[in-house]
Order: structure tokens, then sequence, then C-alpha cells
């Protein structure tokens, strides 16, 4: 049995799926303004891995996870290149999905776009309007009441009176409204912002109200567990929570987790600080498989600190998982196929207890620290017990084993697959640039290669994306 630590009764649950055999999973994703940084990464990452484990496990799992493409510093960053919203979003959101390849992050079921869920987002205010729980201003904002939600505070442990008497995460200050705690489900539109026409004001969503629409559109009213940043807790999760359930009259989410922060040299990340790293700045530095076992080396509720040295340790001890795997496949190029012989059947039972320790970590809020340290033992094991003499059927049950554990892991171990990626990834950049240069019949000859190779291309709004056929 799975047990999750849920943030909203600061406990370990077993988990048991709203519908048996599948799991519907939120998760935030990024605003897409630029390359992401390394602390977007570990939430992409963790809950790409606890996806993978319920795969593992025999689950359906419907994963989404939406991009917010309309923003402020989406479209202040639209004003200082002078160009539109959507260039921008559209240019980062394709540069994220490259970043996300390089880490193994398998693709959602579902990557929504806030531009593209504005009809749902004024349905669900005009519901909440409806029904007493939001208003519009003499401008033509609408705000949320948020007293009137009973439960509002539940998944962070505020109290309301708390942050009325002085706390300042919620309060704005605005003499429309009816409350200093309410908060905005729809604003009027500024010059130069895009914007889109609603009953109340031409304007744009606030942020809260974009993840209820998409969760509740390709989920439904309510999920089994809805996933991001610690950061986000309070104040997005919590209004998140208010407007879904004051909407749809339902529980919004049965459980909730949160990755914990990333420092980088035990400072928080920062610009100002100069220490703002991107992911692809690191995979100018290391393979991001690098990356990602770093990421997964701790826990994801406890703090998580990031340097270099760390990176380098990081990078040694992935190594040592690639050089047993690459050790198998040298191995079983001469191995004879004469069966398992009995000293090797018992073998093969006593490396059973790796993949029992590797599950009851992640059977354990998904440890993969402690997941990880089981993958350490089978190798261990692999270093000691594979050998010239080892008959080809011992060996691939040995390779199987340790594929299948990285693979929950999202850790690619054949050195032949990650020099695939990266030779993939530069025919692909030079068939870009012969099509920006119109020398299709060029264009069409790499495509026609990469087909050779087993790769099909997909040109989507969002860039190039491929897949092996």
């Amino acid at each position: 049995m799975i047990k999750i630590y849920n943030t909203l009764t600061r406990k370990k649950e077993d988990f048991v799926p709203v519908e048996p055999g599948l799991v519907k999973m939120y998760v935030c994703g990024p605003t897409v303004y630029n390359y992401i940084h390394i602390g977007n990464a570990r939430p992409m990452i963790v809950f790409d891995t606890v996806r993978r484990y319920f795969l593992y496990k025999g689950y359906e799992v419907r994963y989404v996870s939406n991009f917010t493409d309309v923003d402020d510093k989406i479209i202040k960053e639209a004003i200082e290149e002078n160009t539109t919203s959507e260039e921008i979003s559209r240019r980062y959101i394709a540069e994220c999905k490259k970043d996300m390849a390089g880490m193994n992050i398998l693709p959602a079921t579902v990557n929504p776009k806030a531009t593209e869920e504005i009809d749902g987002m004024k349905s669900m205010i005009s519901t909440l309007i409806d029904k007493g729980y939001a208003y519009r201003a003499e401008d033509g904002t609408v705000y949320y009441r948020t007293r009137k939600f009973k439960g509002y505070g539940k998944l962070s442990h505020k109290n309301i009176d708390d942050l009325e008497s002085g706390h300042r995460d919620i309060k704005v200050t605005g003499d429309l409204k009816e409350d200093p705690l309410d908060f905005v489900l729809w604003k009027p539109k500024k010059e130069g912002e895009p914007s889109w026409d609603s009953p109340w004001c031409d304007g744009r969503p606030g942020w809260h109200i974009e993840c209820s629409v998409m969760a509740k559109r390709y989920l439904g009213d309510t999920i089994d567990i809805h996933a991001g940043g610690e950061d986000l807790i309070f104040p997005h999760h919590e209004n998140e929570i208010a407007q879904s359930e004051a909407a749809n009259g339902a529980d919004f989410a049965h459980y909730w987790m949160h990755n914990a922060f990333l420092k980088i040299n035990n400072q928080k990340m920062s610009k100002s600080l100069g220490n703002f790293l991107t992911v692809r700045g690191i995979s100018e530095k290391y393979d991001l498989q690098v990356l990602r076992f770093f990421m997964l080396s701790a826990q994801y509720r406890n703090p998580l600190n990031f340097s270099f040295d760390l990176m380098d340790s990081a990078k040694a001890s992935y190594e040592r998982i690639v050089n047993a795997e690459t050790k198998l496949i040298d191995l079983l190029k001469d191995a004879d196929d004469d069966g398992l012989t009995s000293n090797e059947e018992a073998k093969l039972e006593e490396s059973d207890k790796f993949r029992i320790e590797f599950e009851e970590a992640m059977d354990d809020d998904f440890n993969t620290a402690d997941a990880i340290t089981a993958v350490f033992d089978l190798v261990k094991f692999i270093n000691t017990n594979a050998n010239e003499d080892s008959s080809a059927q011992f060996l691939t049950a040995l390779q199987e084993e340790l594929k299948k554990l990285t693979d929950v892991l999202g850790l690619i171990i054949d050195r032949n697959a990650a020099s695939l990626d990266e030779d993939v990834e530069e025919l692909i950049k030079e068939r870009e640039a012969a099509r920006a240069a119109k020398d299709f019949k060029k264009a069409d000859e790499i495509r026609d290669r990469l087909l050779g190779m087993g790769i099909r291309l997909k040109d989507t709004r969002d860039g190039v994306r491929w897949e092996k056929s």
C-alpha cells in the first residue's frame, strides 16, 4: 500500500483513488517568461517520478500539468522585447519542453495553457457570483468573498482571523473590495496587455482561477492528487480549494503533495544574489540525467541544497549505475545461453531483496533517497556476481531488474540511448536551420534519416517534438 504525506491532514495516509486503478493528478506548471530554473525542475522531476511509480504499480495515470501563459512577468518581458505575450509564451513553452525532455520527464496526458481555457474560467466565475461567493466591483474587477468559504485556511492551517489581524500574505489594499482578504478572479485590462471580453469588463483572469478550471476540465470535480512546490500552499492552493469547492460543491483534491525548497549554496535562489541557475545553463556543464539524480537524492519533502560540488558527487554516483549497466551489456555479448545454474538461481532469488527494499522506500511517501540506496545495493551485487562465466539468462535477469528500478526513477542508464537522444537533438537543430533557410530538400532528407533511425518527428505550434516509432 502506497502511503502519501498529505499536506491537508499533516500525516501519512494510505492512497485510495477516487476510481479504482486510476490516478488523477494535477501538478502546477511554470509561468513561461524565460528558461525554467532549477527550482522549477524539482517538482517536475519529483512528481514525474511519483507518476512513474504509480505506473510501475499498475495504475493508469491521468497527469495534467499546465503552462501559465498570461501573467505580469510575461507581459513585462514582451514589452521589453517589443513583441507579444503570445510570442514570449510560445517560445518558452518550446524551450521548457526541450529541458523537460533532457530531464526525461514523461509528456503529460494534457499540458493545458491558461489562454486556451478562458471560457471555462468565465463560466466558473459566473457560478461563484451566482452562488454569492464572488462579486463585481465598480471598475469591473471580480473578487472572491474569502470569508464566505468556511473552510478557508484548512490546507495552510492559517486562521483567517490571524490573517485579518496582521498577516500580509493575502491582504491586498483596494478601496473597491468588500474585505481586504478578498482576492481577484478577474481584472480589467491595462493598455498593451492581452485581454478577453467578459460580462464584467474586458480583462484577464486572476492566477488562482486558472488551475481550478484546468483541473476540473481535464480531471473532474474531485481529483486524487494536487501537487507543487511548498511555496504554492498559500495563497495559491488555498485559493484553488476555496474556488473549486464553492463552485463544484465537492471536495477538490484528496491528497496534497508539496516538495520542499531548493537552495543554492545554502542561500535562497535569486537574481539579485547572482545565483539564479537555469536548467539550460546546467545542461552546458552536466548531462541533465545528473540533475535528475541529484534531485532524487533527497526525499521530496526535505529541503535540498544545490552546489556544483554536490553535482560532481551526483555525477560520480550516477556513473556507478551507468557503469554497471555497461558491464552487463558487454558481458552479454559473449555470454553462453546454457540456462541458469543452480547457483545463479539462488543468486537471483537473493537479489529479490533489492526490489523489495526499493518498493518499501517508494511505498513510504516516495522516499527516493532510500530507493536509490536499494539501487546501489543492486549495483554492488551486479559488480560482485556478474562475470565472464555468467549465463546470458542470469545477466539478462540482472539487467532487467536494474532497468526496471531505474526506469521508475526516470534515469537513463544505457549510454547508447543517451547518445541517441543527443544525436537526435542535433539532427533536429540541423533540420530547423534548413527549414529557416528554405532548404526544404535538406530538411526532408534529415526527416527521412531520422525515420531510418526509428525516430518520428511531430511539428507542433510549440516546436518540434520527437518519439521513437
